[in-house]
């Protein structure tokens, strides 16, 4: 018998899975890692080490801008450190590093993260593991972007770890711009640093947390998505409804995704309709999706993991952001879900459309090929949302169709001529909107 076949690619639920390049792997990986973190179907250790194996065999420049895409458009922090840390070992994409490093380091507390990402895999307790040598450009890197933290970021992300931000500045020998930043690191360096004046500073400082969250919000030092998180410990502690309202009406949300609207309302439903409104005023003025679309929601079980260990939102949050953002901007938009089979969604709008699409039916197995071919049609827009896994073969589409991946996972579905999308983010229909716009 003969034995030495081809061995066909398979997705976890044992579809017939799609052959990458591995540039096109080390893109699905990354772009979906939260770094170490298991999801439904692979663990988060198997999903890093793919990516480490993936990097030498693919051009420095493009892993050098595939990192800097992760940290900058889909707001990933921690995968693009290790993409950097591998780039390190590799003398072909070593001389990309300290470039890369400076660009993708946007908060003080990456820097530390990205020397206990290099001394990882090295054996023994960390004050052993500070021996192994960082390479010259790691160095270089770290140095730059050190330098673009001023003390009030610097205070802020000065925590207790076994690496630490005056560690960092030993160890790289940044030099300050001016005296004002020598100043400020000489201060770091002997833990002189003010405290900065944060919501979480303030909580913790054993304040009073009703008046310390009134003052916050008079002040305007609330930002948009501290104040979404904080909504049910204001409502804990006995903040006036009218006063949250208030402060949701005067937010920004120029930068806020219709997703955290739906996650902040599952934890203050009574502040549904405020919530909405300021969903909808962060919609206002987006492009405009022209022609037909039918949006295709994934609701099997998968889609029910959390996006990270310390979120709350679901995949399906996501999912449902995307399809409320969707039915606003769109000209002629219908959606569907699908698990074990296929609903039409009624067009309703804001978090009327969420409770439609979560509450279509069960949420079970992934019959996507079968969704697919019901409600694909020629001549109208097809975007899938999806974390690609199903029990049947998914075949090409039959007009313009865009598979929208929202996991790591090695082997992908559809076959033929899908647009491929990688990661979720609030550019995905931008880029949508902008690539047909050629």
């Amino acid at each position: 018998m003969k034995i030495n076949k081809p061995k066909p690619a398979r997705t976890h639920e044992g579809a017939k899975g799609r052959a990458f390049t591995p540039e096109q792997e080390l893109r699905r990986a990354l772009m979906n890692s939260m770094l170490w973190e298991d999801q439904f179907y692979e663990d988060g250790v198997s999903i890093a080490q793919r990516m480490a194996a993936l990097v030498p065999k693919v051009k420095p420049e493009v892993v050098a801008a595939m990192a800097i895409e992760a940290r900058e458009d889909m707001k990933l922090r921690h995968a693009p450190l290790l993409i950097a840390r591998e780039m390190a070992r590799h003398e072909d994409h070593r001389g990309l590093v300290a470039d890369t490093l400076e660009r993708i380091i946007q908060r003080p507390d990456e820097l530390t993260e990205f020397l206990a990402i290099y001394w990882a895999d090295a054996l023994g307790p960390m004050q052993q593991r500070k021996k192994a040598a960082v390479s010259a450009q790691a160095k270089k890197g770290l140095a730059r972007a050190f330098a673009k933290f001023d003390a009030y970021q610097l205070a802020k992300y000065d925590r207790d770890g076994a690496v630490r931000l005056r560690d960092v500045l030993f160890l790289v020998h940044a030099k300050p711009k001016d005296a004002k930043q020598e100043k400020v690191w000489k201060e770091l360096i002997d833990g002189k640093l003010s405290s900065p004046d944060t919501w979480e500073v303030s909580l913790s400082g054993g304040a009073d947390k009703k008046a310390t969250f009134e003052r916050l919000i008079a002040e305007k030092k609330l930002g948009a998505l501290a104040l979404l998180r904080n909504l049910r410990g204001m409502l804990h502690a006995g903040v006036a409804k009218k006063t949250i309202g208030q402060a949701l009406e005067d937010m920004s949300t120029e930068r806020v995704l219709p997703y955290r609207f739906i996650a902040a309302a599952q934890h203050a439903p009574e502040l549904e309709p405020e919530l909405e409104h300021a969903m909808f005023r962060s919609i206002k003025g987006h492009a405009k999706l022209k022609g037909k679309t039918r949006l295709l929601v994934d609701v099997s079980g998968s889609m029910e993991a959390p996006l990270s260990m310390r979120s709350e939102m679901r995949r399906m949050d996501a999912a449902c952001g995307l399809a409320v953002l969707a039915r606003e901007i769109g000209e002629d938009v219908e959606i569907y879900t699908f698990s074990n089979d296929v609903k039409k969604i009624p067009p309703r709008r804001g978090f009327a459309l969420r409770d439609a699409i979560v509450n279509s039916q069960p949420h079970g197995g992934t019959e996507l090929g079968k969704a697919v071919t019901q409600v694909d049609q020629k001549g109208v827009r097809l975007i899938v949302f999806t974390d690609e896994q199903s029990h049947d073969r998914v075949d090409a589409p039959k007009g313009v169709g865009y598979m929208v991946n929202v996991a790591s996972y090695q082997h992908g579905v559809g076959h033929g001529s899908w647009r491929r999308v990688d990661g979720f983010s609030e550019k995905i229909l931008d880029w949508i909107i902008a690539t047909e716009a050629g």
